[in-house]
């Protein structure tokens, strides 16, 4: 199968390189030299532009930032639409609204393509060892083009109906969760520090109760150790819960704790870390308390 995969960030090389481990043709597409000379190392052959892969592809994998971005991917000046073979299918996994998500849907539908509404979890690792979770939705013939590209990067792989736009939906949700979480996982381990708390203590007691949570483990690990390179940005966050308020003003839903968790990440930004891995939202806490963070010699 000859797959074209747009975007090769944290997510995305993982991905890719998963495709070229599982037998797939992949072409990967990246704008970053560095991101490109990577895959080409790992096996795989490397655009800079869409409108420069193959011609011929049965499948694309679009795992860039945002609607706008996977708009332009695929139907911009330099988009990749016109490279793709007659039905070939379009896997949609970056994290949109679901009204772009049924709009993108039916743009390509209109090009004669298949849609794939597919957002996706599990971090960079999970990515890397084609272990994602894929929360997809759209039409049977669409889940059928896609499975060897599903089954080369997901272990899990739900199928949550055949209107595009649900998938976009729970991940919408899941990032409620997620963002949450790792704010409030921030703001404990803040508290804890600011009361004399030693923070590695503090780190294993929780990870072994019932307080614990995914985020927490994950993000503060790297927080302990000052490791601040971004698996997953601030930045993310900041537009990933504004999604999140986004639908919920749709449906005239309150989502407070997703709001106040939304004006911590842009905080965080605002201050300068929008490009920080996300777990560094706790120096917002810093900036306001003066704590000393672990594994860092100077006050951010």
């Amino acid at each position: 199968m000859r797959v074209g995969v747009i975007g090769l960030g944290a997510m995305g090389m993982g991905a890719a390189k998963s495709c070229l481990r599982a037998g797939l043709e992949t072409t990967g597409c990246d704008l970053r030299d560095s991101a490109r000379a990577e895959f080409a190392g790992a096996g795989g052959s490397a655009c800079a532009s869409p409108a420069d892969l193959p011609p011929g592809l049965e499948a694309v994998l679009l795992l860039v930032v945002n609607a706008a971005q996977t708009e332009a991917a695929l139907f911009g000046p330099e988009g990749c639409a016109g490279r793709l073979a007659p039905g070939a299918v379009v896997i949609s996994s970056a994290t949109m609204s679901p009204a772009d998500a049924a709009r993108l849907a039916e743009t390509t539908a209109g090009h004669g393509l298949l849609y794939l509404d597919a957002p996706v979890s599990g971090g960079a690792a999970k990515a890397a060892a084609g272990e994602m979770t894929v929360m997809a939705s759209g039409d049977p013939v669409a889940f059928a083009k896609a499975e060897p590209v599903l089954a080369a990067v997901a272990t899990k792989v739900w199928r949550l109906g055949d209107r595009p736009g649900i998938g976009a939906t729970v991940k919408v949700v899941h990032q409620l969760l997620a963002g949450v979480h790792i704010a409030v996982a921030a703001e404990a381990m803040s508290l804890g520090i600011r009361a004399g708390a030693d923070p590695r203590q503090l780190y294993e007691v929780v990870t072994s109760a019932a307080g614990n949570s995914w985020m927490f483990e994950n993000r503060m690990a790297r927080v302990l150790e000052g490791d601040d390179a971004p698996r997953s940005a601030v930045d993310i966050f900041v537009k990933d819960l504004g999604l999140v308020a986004e639908l919920a003003r749709s449906l005239d839903h309150p989502v407070p704790l997703a709001s106040q968790a939304q004006q911590l990440f842009t905080a965080a930004s605002a201050m300068g870390h929008g490009r920080a891995d996300d777990g560094f939202v706790i120096r917002v806490w810093q900036a306001l308390t003066g704590i000393p963070l672990p594994g860092r010699d100077d006050p951010a």
